[in-house]
């Protein structure tokens, strides 16, 4: 029998509690950090149904972000992942899991993707203590900018995402952001659009404080 611990559909992830008379076996998690393209690894899963599968093939891309379907940018394999692979382990050549088999390209063969696996450690613990994901908010909207709008506000940067609203008695508001700042830093991380900015918040604990990069108009 399992019990659902804690589930999160964004990033298409669950945690369940199995509870047994015996002793289950276990399979190590590696990381995903050091990842290379050309890398050999095998899928696990049940197929269409055909219980207890393995293929095997290489990584084809890392970072390939698909938002609609995913909060994390998914690790590409041709290792054949199909209906039913979806929750088993990508593996490397030493049997740790390195991602967890999510989706696949229906228009194409050999194109596959799994989750990297640290993104799913960094969640579980949330998982575990919450039931869910609980996602950073720092209180702005916003926008692009092209080379016309920097232009036009005299800014030398054309990547970044544009302050248009800060919200009352927000993160942002007692930060000291103000409209028409450009966020280009946030966490230590490269801004290069409003995607980028919320993707990055989205993953920040709450409560954590951290450091913002603005050019002023």
């Amino acid at each position: 029998d399992a019990k659902v611990i804690g589930k999160d559909a964004k990033t298409d992830l669950a945690l369940i509690k199995i509870t047994a008379k015996r002793k289950l076996p276990t399979v190590k998690l590696g990381t995903s950090s050091d990842l290379q393209v050309g890398e050999w690894v095998a899928a696990f899963g049940n197929p269409f149904g055909h219980g207890h599968t393995m293929t095997k093939g290489i990584i084809s891309a890392i970072g390939r972000e698909i938002d609609e379907l995913n909060a994390f940018p998914f690790i590409q394999t041709d290792a054949s992942i199909n209906p039913g692979n979806s929750g088993g382990p990508l593996v490397n050549t030493q049997g740790e899991v390195i991602g967890v088999n999510s989706a696949i390209d229906a228009r194409a063969q050999g194109i596959g993707f799994a989750i990297p696996i640290d993104n799913v450690k960094s969640i579980l613990p949330q998982l575990e203590h919450d039931g869910a994901v609980k996602r950073g908010f720092i209180g702005v909207a916003m926008t692009d900018i092209d080379e016309e709008s920097a232009k036009s506000l005299g800014l030398k940067e054309t990547e970044g995402a544009l302050v248009t609203q800060v919200i009352p008695d927000s993160p942002a508001e007692k930060a000291g952001l103000e409209p028409y700042d450009l966020i280009i830093e946030f966490d230590g991380k490269k801004i290069g659009s409003g995607k980028d900015l919320m993707k990055v918040v989205s993953l920040l604990p709450i409560g954590k404080k951290t450091t913002i990069k603005v050019a002023c108009v």
